[in-house]
């Protein structure tokens, strides 16, 4: 008559022989499987097959931080165009060929990424703000001069880098947040607001006179 082994003498037995436990082979097998396996980095929003060697775009195709920032500026771009659709579509893409044109500048400047980085920062805060695509603080009525009807209307948004819209009459300016000691400063192409405590010294248009402006509450 057959003798029946109790389970645990079995289990034992296979300890014993190494049938219990993994092997050091299998378990290299596994861990080079979970490597191989793992997803490459992810490429900037356009195909890097197409693009020249020595280019701006070859440049982001190679950083793997540019290319994120370049997908970050193209999920901007496509809300961007959604709210455009209903203004002038034709405008923004315009603007975004010269804005494109302006990147590839960058590759004769004297630090080529790091322009490149802020090219893409600016666009992506630029396209935030104008097109109302994040939270905002605002708008707030600066009078100028002591004069109601002298009047600067700021809002501001939570972009990287921090920006604000400012309307002076019919001009509006974009401006970014700039370097400051005190308060908050931002400059755009010919302007500049600097708030600090409900006052603000401000500069509208090239070669303007300083004013002081003061909220109104």
């Amino acid at each position: 008559m057959q003798a029946h082994n109790p389970p645990q003498d079995r289990q034992a037995r296979r300890h014993s022989q190494g049938l219990g436990w993994p092997r050091p082979w299998a378990l290299a097998l596994v861990c080079g499987n979970a490597v191989s396996l793992a997803a490459p980095p992810a490429g900037p929003s356009f195909d890097c097959a197409a693009v020249a060697d020595g280019s701006v775009a070859k440049m982001v195709c190679d950083d793997p931080a540019l290319a994120a920032l370049d997908r970050e500026m193209a999920a901007a771009y496509k809300q961007a165009r959604k709210h455009a659709a209903r203004q002038h579509p034709s405008a923004l893409k315009a603007e975004q060929r010269g804005w494109i044109k302006g990147r590839d500048e960058c590759r004769t400047g004297t630090d080529p990424r790091l322009c490149v980085e802020q090219a893409y920062r600016q666009r992506t805060a630029e396209l935030q703000a104008k097109y109302r695509l994040v939270a905002s603080r605002g708008p707030f009525n600066f009078a100028c001069e002591g004069d109601p009807s002298n009047k600067v209307v700021v809002t501001f948004y939570t972009t990287d880098p921090p920006t604000l819209i400012a309307e002076h009459g019919d001009a509006v300016s974009l401006m970014f947040q700039q370097p400051s000691g005190s308060g908050a400063r931002y400059a755009g192409r010919n302007e500049s607001f600097w708030e600090h405590q409900g006052e603000a010294m401000a500069v509208w248009g090239a070669g303007a006179t300083e004013v002081r402006c003061k909220i109104l509450r």
